[in-house]
């Protein structure tokens, strides 16, 4: 009967995830790189958009020359036509450019970028689609003159099919790509970090058969580890009734199954004698997906996460998260994080300090960190975007929400890294914001039944008094890891308040502080009450430890933060200089003082777990 839930509960969840167009494993397919140098055209007053009237151009048929999607160039040298992208100042894809050009520093508005390229289909009946990583904040896509469509949201990837667009010679794909912030989007107009804007990752042209594999969810039952349960779905005319098959030669494994009339194949296999995936042994399987002569590959490690009672369960086994957060900056060069490169640096750090998770903030990050972390073995949470307060009553801003969760879950579905989906970071607790974050934990659990969900919370205080905290917030009936920031020590007193606190925490779940730390200037030294100073820091550290570690349900932690990273709510001069300083590392990579303290701890608990 449990095998039987289980699987309902699987078909439930893969038909949902069928209805997101995004191609899976994007990562991995065969493609053709459009990264480089892309010309732009800074567009603050969005004349290329609109015309004088503030009538969109991309409305009317047939679109002014001045659109700028239309790239038309002069007939004559009568001919008026105001822009010229190909004699235009160039930007480099993957990148943001505010870290690219200095007046384009602090720069909120429209940027549009252009690129011509050439383009033959292997064969003819094969379909080609226009694959974007991400972009902040609002896409709009137009290839040859002609609209694609428009993507909403920052960090998450999408694409559009273009097989009826291309030519052989001459295509140019043009993208205008705004980022100011507004009141209805998410997140919304308040955030503590830099605002990048731009095509902040990669981009490519997928080529697939005429009939392929869209997407698939291959993952351990998580009622019983010996076995595989998940779906492989086609598209196409032909998806009906073929016969689709699943290997994983290292494991022996060896499925053929068919379609049903939607071109979705269901997946069990019993016994499935695998290593499981841990930080110890980060396995991963080379997996193979066969459908006629389309064939996918991916690398998949193999592990059971779940919680029982006041425990995390790896595999079955109690773990505690030795974590850290970390902001999606650059380790080697100024701005975004774009890199394998830098992702593979940013988890050296996690590793350098004996940790084993990292909490993703505030947003989705880029792939390449995801499977970093399956390679690496660092367990990953993942966030929505839904910061501080939004507007909780607008159908349009929870669509929104909800559709770049539904993005990044589809996209990371299938690494073993990501064991936490988070809803929310510090949202204050009203009925409107109970309402819509139960909605999006209900839809997560609608598309991955195999993950843990939580939010980063606040503390509230006992009966007003200040040395007693709780978390009185309804959603953490909701979630499956009871998770929450606090700054005693550096908004609230200074580091020695953290030995007056006592927590009363009543929920029957594993505690895990998602957020504490202080700002220190890398270099600067005083005493340990002087703020800004790693004395300061590292003081505050050893005290949020041993009071954090009184805490008999904790189960881990992920102190703020890693890295120094870019804000424009960090003005003070020769200090912050436009820098959030919480960072253990500072943003030219020197450790600061309070590193090794959580080294040190962190190493305590790894040796106490090896001893049990």
């Amino acid at each position: 009967m449990k095998f039987i839930v289980t699987l309902i509960f699987f078909i439930i969840c893969s038909s949902t995830i069928a209805q997101d167009e995004v191609l899976n494993n994007a990562y991995s397919r065969a493609s053709l790189s459009l990264n480089g140098e892309w010309n732009i055209i800074i567009d603050p007053y969005e004349n290329g958009y609109y015309n004088y009237r503030y009538e969109a151009f991309d409305l009317t048929d047939p679109p002014s020359k001045n659109a700028y999607f239309t790239n038309t160039s002069p007939v004559d040298k009568t001919d008026l036509i105001e822009y010229d992208f190909d004699n235009s100042e160039t930007l480099m894809v993957p990148g943001d450019w505010n870290s690219q050009k200095d007046k384009l520093l602090y720069y909120e508005g429209s940027i549009w970028y252009k690129r011509s390229f050439d383009y033959s289909k292997e064969e003819a009946a094969n379909r080609v689609f226009v694959y974007f990583g991400a972009a902040n904040y609002q896409a709009d896509v137009y290839l040859n003159g002609r609209k694609l469509g428009r993507h909403i949201g920052g960090f998450t990837p999408f694409n559009f099919e273009v097989t009826d667009l291309l030519m052989d010679k001459g295509n140019f794909l043009v993208v205008k790509i705004d980022n100011k912030r507004t009141p209805e989007a998410v997140p919304t107009l308040n955030t503590d970090w830099w605002n990048y804007g731009g095509l902040t990752r990669d981009v490519k042209l997928i080529e697939t058969k005429e009939t392929y594999i869209d997407d698939y969810m291959i993952q351990l039952n998580p009622k019983n580890s010996d076995e595989i349960l998940g779906y492989i779905q086609l598209n196409g005319p032909d998806k009906a009734n073929r016969e689709v098959t699943l290997k994983i030669s290292e494991a022996k494994i060896s499925r053929k199954v068919n379609t049903d009339i939607t071109g979705r194949a269901q997946i069990h296999i019993k016994k499935a004698k695998l290593k499981k995936w841990s930080p110890e042994n980060p396995k991963l399987y080379d997996v193979s997906l066969n459908a006629g002569r389309d064939q996918i590959k991916d690398k998949i490690g193999f592990r059971t996460i779940k919680t029982e009672g006041t425990s995390i369960l790896l595999n079955n086994k109690p773990i505690f998260l030795r974590g850290i957060c970390i902001h999606e900056e650059s380790p080697i060069n100024q701005g975004r994080a774009k890199t394998m490169k830098d992702s593979e640096k940013l988890l050296e750090w996690v590793k350098e300090m004996n940790g084993n998770f990292a909490r993703l903030a505030h947003y989705p990050h880029n792939e390449s960190m995801v499977r970093a972390a399956d390679s690496m073995g660092i367990l990953l949470w993942e966030e929505n975007p839904v910061y501080w307060t939004i507007k909780w009553e607008n159908p349009s801003t929870y669509e929104n929400a909800q559709n770049q969760l539904t993005e990044v879950i589809q996209r990371d579905k299938n690494r073993a890294s990501v064991i936490i989906w988070s809803m929310a970071n510090e949202t204050p607790v009203s009925e409107p914001r109970l309402k819509f974050l139960k909605k999006l934990k209900e839809h997560t659990r609608s598309l991955d039944p195999t993950r843990l969900i939580s939010a980063a919370l606040e503390q509230n205080t006992v009966d007003g008094n200040s040395n007693v905290l709780t978390i009185d917030d309804p959603f953490a009936e909701e979630v499956d890891i009871l998770s929450f920031n606090q700054y005693i020590g550096w908004y609230v007193g200074l580091p020695d308040k953290a030995r007056t606190i006592t927590w009363k925490i009543d929920q029957n779940k594993p505690v895990f502080i998602s957020e504490f730390g202080a700002g220190a200037k890398f270099g600067y030294h005083a005493d340990k009450e002087t703020r800004w100073s790693e004395e300061y820091q590292e003081y505050l550290y050893e005290e949020s430890l041993n009071m954090l570690d009184k805490i008999e349900k904790l189960q881990g932690f992920s102190p703020w933060v890693l890295k120094d990273f870019r804000s424009p709510r960090r003005p003070l001069a020769k200090i912050q200089d436009g820098y959030n300083r919480k960072g253990l590392f500072d943003e030219k990579g020197n450790k600061k003082k309070a590193f090794y303290v959580l080294k040190e701890y962190y190493d305590n608990k790894a040796n106490a777990a090896k001893g049990n």
